[in-house]
């Protein structure tokens, strides 16, 4: 294993860590899934390179579209959790109470 490569799965690793772990906030959670996204970016990016293949790949276009429509949608919800709730706490998200 390259050093390229163990710093894509430990930058993945350690998102997804900060997500399981450290819940408090949602727009901390926003943060771990975009770095997630970006390391798999990045590592789908640089795929073709190491193969040495001669076509560029579309793979990499694709997941960069569905990351920044993932971040508007997010950041949507951001929005409207922080109007409706008046903060981004996560404990303050529960769906039994009305």
């Amino acid at each position: 294993m390259t050093y390229l490569h163990l710093s894509f799965y430990s930058a993945f690793t350690l998102s997804s860590l900060g997500l399981a772990f450290h819940r408090t906030h949602l727009i901390s959670a926003l943060l771990c899934l975009e770095s997630m996204m970006l390391s798999m970016y990045v590592s789908l990016t640089m795929w073709p390179i190491q193969t040495q293949a001669t076509s560029s790949t579309l793979l990499p276009i694709l997941m960069l579209t569905f990351s920044a429509c993932e971040a508007g949608t997010g950041l949507a919800l951001l929005v409207a959790s922080t109007r409706t709730h008046g903060s981004d706490h996560l404990q303050n998200f529960n769906l039994l109470q009305c």
